[in-house]
C-alpha cells in the first residue's frame, strides 16, 4: 500500500484530493498539507496514439472528455499514488467557468472514475481564506487572461467582475516578437546571426522566467515614448545588461538588455479601449458600492505565476496610484491607501490552498459536495445558490422547521 494512503483526517475520513485545474500548470495534492504533492503542465501523453496534448486545446466536449480521462489518470497514477474510488475531491474553478466545462470535469470524476463525491470551490473566493479575511479585491493572472473579482463579506459582487486576455501567453508573443527583431544566436564557429524565431513555448517561458522582469514605471514611460517616437535617442535610459541563454547543441541565444526590459510590458500598455492590468482593478473598485471601496482597495490579492515576476507587483502599486490622477478616477481620489496581502503561499498555488482548507473542514465538505448517488439521479452541476438551498432545506428538515 503507497504511503500517501495513509492520509486521514481527524474524523478517519480519508483526505480529499485538492485539484486546481489551470489552462497552462495543474497544481495538485491532498487537503490539510501546506503546499501541493505536484505541479505539473496542464497536458498529457494520449494512449490511443502516444501524442502529447495540451488538455484545454481540445475543440469539442468529446475531445475534452477523453483527454481530461487520461490526464486525470496520469495524476493518480503518478504523482498522487491513491485509490480514487474512496476519496473526495475537490475542484477549485473561476465562479465564470462555463457550464459545459464543469459539467465534463463531473462526469469524468463522477461517472469515469467513480470518486466518492466532487466539490467545486471558486479559486478567487477560497485565495481569502489563506490569510483569513472576509474582504478582497482580488486579480488572478494566468497564462489566458487576467480575471478581477472583487469579494465583500465572503461574497463574490459579480457585476464589479474584469477580464483582459493579458496572461504569459500574451508575454510569450511580446518576448518571441522582440528576439525576432533584437536577438542574436552564436553558433559553435562564434559567428552571429539574427534570431529567426522557431523556439518552442517552453523555451520562451523559461526565458521570460530566468531573464526577464518588470521595470520601473519612470522607465517604462520613456521606453513608451521612445516607441511612439515623442522623445529622442540621447532621452532613452541605458539598457540593462543583456544576457546569453544556451540552446540546444553549441548554440547561444544572445538575449538583447530591452528584451529583458520590455518583455512584460505588453500587461501596463493600456489598448486602444485605455485597459490594463492596473485599470482593471480601479475599474472593478469604481463598480462597487461606495461603502465597500476603502476595504477593497486596502486589502488587494494577488494570485496566478505572471504575478511572481520581478518587479511585477511594485510596478502594479505605482500603475495604480498614477490612474488615481486621472478624471476616469476622480471618485476614487480619497482613496490612496492602497495594500497588497502576501499570502502564506506562493501566488501560483495561492487558490489551491484555498481549497486545501476547505477539503480540510470535515463538517463543511460534504454539504458542499456533489456525491456519486446524487450525480448518478441527476447528472446536473447545479449553481451555487442551488447548492444552498438544498443544504438549508436539509437542515430545516433536520430541525423540524417545514415550509408552508
Amino acid at each position: 500500500m503507497p504511503l500517501f494512503e495513509t492520509l486521514t483526517i481527524p474524523g478517519g475520513e480519508k483526505n480529499a484530493i485538492i485539484i486546481d485545474l489551470g489552462v497552462a500548470y495543474t497544481k495538485c495534492g491532498f487537503s490539510g498539507e501546506n503546499s501541493p504533492r505536484c505541479i505539473v503542465p496542464t497536458e498529457v501523453r494520449r494512449q490511443k496514439n502516444g501524442k502529447t496534448v495540451k488538455v484545454f486545446d481540445s475543440y469539442n466536449t468529446e475531445e475534452f472528455y477523453s483527454v481530461l480521462v487520461d490526464f486525470v489518470h496520469m495524476l493518480y497514477f503518478r504523482h498522487l499514488l491513491v485509490n480514487y474510488k474512496d476519496r473526495r475531491v475537490v475542484i477549485c474553478e473561476c465562479v465564470l467557468c462555463p457550464t459545459k466545462l464543469r459539467q465534463t470535469i463531473a462526469d469524468v470524476f463522477l461517472k469515469h472514475f467513480e470518486v466518492v463525491s466532487v466539490a467545486f470551490v471558486p479559486s478567487h473566493l477560497v485565495a481569502l481564506f489563506t490569510m483569513g479575511i472576509p474582504s478582497g479585491l482580488v486579480m488572478d493572472v494566468g497564462y489566458k487572461e487576467a480575471v478581477v473579482i472583487p469579494i465583500y463579506e465572503r461574497i463574490p459582487i459579480l457585476r464589479a467582475w474584469q477580464s483582459l486576455p493579458l496572461g504569459s501567453e500574451a508575454i510569450h508573443r511580446n518576448i518571441e516578437s522582440q528576439l525576432k527583431e533584437k536577438s542574436t544566436v552564436r553558433n559553435k564557429e562564434e559567428e552571429s546571426v539574427p534570431y529567426k524565431g522557431g523556439l518552442p513555448e517552453s523555451t520562451i517561458e523559461d526565458i521570460k522566467v530566468r531573464c526577464c522582469f518588470v521595470t520601473e514605471i519612470s522607465r517604462a514611460k520613456l521606453l513608451h515614448g521612445a516607441r511612439w517616437k515623442n522623445i529622442s535617442e540621447s532621452q532613452m535610459p541605458s539598457a540593462p545588461a543583456s544576457m546569453d541563454y544556451p540552446l540546444e547543441g553549441t548554440q547561444i541565444l544572445h538575449v538583447d538588455g530591452r528584451v529583458r526590459e520590455c518583455g512584460c510590458e505588453v500587461l501596463f500598455e493600456e489598448d486602444n479601449g485605455e485597459e490594463s492590468v492596473a485599470t482593471m482593478l480601479l475599474d472593478s473598485i469604481l463598480m462597487c458600492p461606495m461603502d465597500s471601496r476603502k476595504t477593497l482597495i486596502e486589502n488587494i490579492v494577488l494570485m496566478g505565476g505572471t504575478t511572481m515576476l520581478p518587479g511585477f507587483k511594485h510596478r502594479l502599486l505605482m500603475e495604480m496610484k498614477n490612474l488615481l490622477n486621472q478624471p476616469k478616477y476622480q471618485a476614487l481620489v480619497g482613496l490612496n491607501n492602497i495594500q497588497f496581502h502576501n499570502p502564506p503561499a506562493k501566488e501560483n498555488y495561492v487558490a489551491w490552498l484555498g481549497g486545501a482548507i476547505v477539503g480540510a473542514l470535515d463538517t463543511v465538505l460534504p454539504n458542499r459536495s456533489i456525491s456519486r448517488q446524487d450525480y448518478k439521479d441527476n447528472p446536473v452541476i447545479p449553481d451555487w445558490t442551488d447548492i444552498t438551498e438544498k443544504n438549508n432545506d436539509d437542515r430545516d428538515d433536520r430541525i423540524g422547521i417545514h415550509k408552508s
